[in-house]
């Protein structure tokens, strides 16, 4: 009966993918998603796989090369103040699929909005891009969208104002929270209906959506003839499917219903093995990091037992990272001992790889038994007790790796730590981040992506009350380090921030804020003769502008 099921499944997925059309007649490509595509609002969406279609789509003022690097999109050029907190962004001609010219005045009803509806990423225009009045609005102190620091010279002119000089501000711009939206359509439209279908989305980039219904498992998109740069693009389309199962994605691809699929776990060593499929993995990296997540307030973990510092160290440090990246996740992936992941964020003066020492936490974080008793001894003493019960959620719509990592990890910690049990509680994506943001939970298996290559795009979410602190943990030693590197003492020399950050990153691993587990890859098969897709490990992790098929 199992047997019967496997088979019945994949058939399902094969016929579903039927309608792809060969890439030999019109250059579709058949591209695997993780996770439904729940929302194209750039307001609303908060997941890498939406993110992607939504950039295939829309153009922000700058875009990515194929080194991540930012370049000139919809703003052709753009001038900076002497003192760096004036740009001034000189739009190119373009315009929306219909026909509508793309305006200076495009942004500032978006950014505007984002400020007001203060949705989940909000805090990149604040908190990140420092962006005058951000803060107030997003805050509520004010209702007047016009202190927002975006303003509309002319139809061809965005100036943008920011409260101190931010070195990476360029680089924001390719990322969807400060894509344009127009105010005319926008308004036209039903409350609530914008980015649902491809009648209530208006496209200004590579692509224009052809096929959508919010979170089913098929999507599409077609080349957009008005495009501004549209003789770079040769791709007539991309048709996404949603796969939940390695397996799944690995019959998809050998019947040649997808063209690019990602592979995790024994797949990934199969298909080492397959000379006929070996020529067709390309391992990238994906950027993100999973990590634990612990609830520190009393509403949880046993009435707030997960407070305890020496507690969550104990967690952690019987967590054998190196076992779960070698026979569970198995794609390339790299274990991971620091807040901040390796292989993305490069000092701009040194070029060093911000956490190219892993042991540099090797006191507070690892796989060391030993020290873990330690620290659980000293828990049990701070606490009065000696057993503990948690629940762990994790995605089960995720990846196939991430409940067997959630196993393991719950093997580890039983085995190693006599007293405390790990409850396992598989649920989908979206219920697992509703329990994180609505504080409903102990331990969170969950993960965060770079949205720009600087480590602050992991360190900011650990301050006092941002909206990514889900374990609400506060240090005021640590607020004001990265109050000084985002706004104050540090902004103005590079090296002196750079240094304050490895001090707040010490803070966090002390204190076990989070348990680092490991830096996600990606083992990608892509069908021969298809090429120039570009992989980045921030903000976008796949973009098609460039992609061929010979």
């Amino acid at each position: 009966m199992k047997k019967l099921v496997s088979l019945t499944l994949v058939l399902m997925l094969v016929l579903s993918c039927l309608a792809l059309p060969a890439l030999a007649e019109d250059r579709y490509l058949g591209v695997m998603l993780g996770t439904n595509v729940m929302s194209l609002d750039t307001n609303l969406a908060t997941d890498g796989d939406s993110f992607e279609v939504i950039a295939d789509c829309i153009d922000g003022l700058m875009q990515m090369d194929a080194d991540g690097a930012a370049i000139p999109a919809l703003a052709e050029s753009y001038d900076l103040s002497d003192d760096a907190t004036v740009y001034t962004f000189h739009l190119r001609d373009a315009k929306w699929n219909n026909g509508t010219p793309v305006t200076a005045n495009d942004f500032v009803f978006a950014w505007r909005r984002i400020a007001q509806e203060a949705g989940e990423y909000a805090y990149m225009l604040d908190e990140i891009g420092n962006i005058k009045g951000a803060a107030e609005i997003i805050s509520k102190q004010t209702d007047d969208l016009t202190t927002l620091g975006v303003t509309a010279a002319d139809d061809k002119t965005l100036v943008v104002t920011l409260n101190v000089p931010v070195s990476f501000f360029p680089s924001l711009m390719y990322f969807p929270t400060f894509y344009p939206i127009n105010e005319e359509f926008y308004n036209s439209l039903d409350d609530g209906t914008y980015g649902t279908s491809p009648t209530t989305f208006l496209s200004n980039g590579a692509f224009v959506l052809e096929d959508y219904t919010p979170g089913t498992a098929t999507l599409a998109v077609k080349k957009n003839p008005d495009y501004w740069d549209a003789d770079r693009v040769t791709l007539d389309g991309i048709r996404y499917q949603v796969v939940g199962s390695s397996d799944n994605a690995l019959t998809a691809f050998k019947t040649g219903a997808l063209d690019v699929v990602m592979v995790s776990g024994n797949q990934v060593d199969a298909a080492r093995k397959d000379p006929a499929l070996a020529e067709n993995l390309k391992v990238t990296g994906a950027g993100y990091m999973w990590y634990l997540s612990f609830s520190q307030t009393e509403k949880n973990a046993q009435g707030g037992k997960l407070a305890n510092a020496n507690l969550r160290l104990a967690i952690s440090n019987v967590i054998d990272r190196a076992n779960l990246v070698d026979n569970y996740v198995m794609d390339g992936s790299l274990d991971t001992y620091t807040a901040v992941p390796p292989q993305f964020a490069a000092s701009a003066t040194t070029g060093e790889d911000f956490s190219a020492d892993q042991a540099k936490f090797a006191d507070y974080v690892g796989f060391n038994p030993d020290k873990a008793q330690e620290y659980f001894e000293a828990a049990k003493s701070e606490l009065g007790v000696d057993s503990f019960e948690f629940t762990m959620i994790y995605g089960n719509n995720e990846g196939d790796e991430v409940a067997k990592v959630a196993q393991a990890i719950k093997e580890d910690v039983e085995a190693e730590l006599p007293g405390v049990v790990i409850n396992l509680q598989p649920m989908t994506k979206a219920e697992r981040l509703d329990k994180m943001q609505n504080d409903n939970y102990d331990i969170a298996l969950t993960r965060w992506g770079p949205d720009y290559a600087d480590p602050m795009t992991y360190l900011g979410m650990w301050i006092t009350n941002n909206s990514n602190n889900y374990g609400f943990w506060s240090n005021a030693e640590y607020d004001q380090l990265i109050a000084d590197c985002v706004t104050g003492a540090y902004i103005n020399d590079y090296d002196a921030r750079w240094e304050a950050m490895y001090k707040a990153e010490e803070l966090v691993m002390k204190e076990a804020v989070i348990a680092p587990l490991y830096t996600k890859a990606n083992a990608n098969l892509i069908t021969a003769g298809v090429e120039g897709i570009d992989f980045h490990p921030v903000a976008l992790n796949r973009v098609y502008k460039t992609t061929t098929v010979k």
